[in-house]
């Protein structure tokens, strides 16, 4: 089976301690200064409307809870940082 995946990272125009990880076709793990998942980055829309989806892992529940859509990558990065 042929996995596709988007490597190419969203472009970032502010600088942040977090690393993103391709994990599926437009898809990213965003990772702490410490490398620990901490979220996960999503490109959602279509090429005429692109939107950023952020994701904040919650070890307790184990899961990832939605926090939303946003219109830059930088806007969600920050969103799951300080969430």
């Amino acid at each position: 089976m042929i996995v596709l995946t988007d490597t190419i990272a969203p472009h970032l125009t502010r600088p942040t301690p977090l690393r993103l990880h391709p994990a599926s076709f437009g898809l990213w793990r965003v990772l702490d200064a410490r490398g620990r998942i901490i979220g996960h980055l999503e490109r959602v829309g279509d090429d005429t409307l692109e939107r950023w989806r952020a994701r904040r892992l919650n070890p307790l529940r184990r899961e990832f809870q939605n926090l939303g859509d946003f219109w830059s990558p930088d806007d969600a990065l920050e969103c799951i940082r300080y969430a």
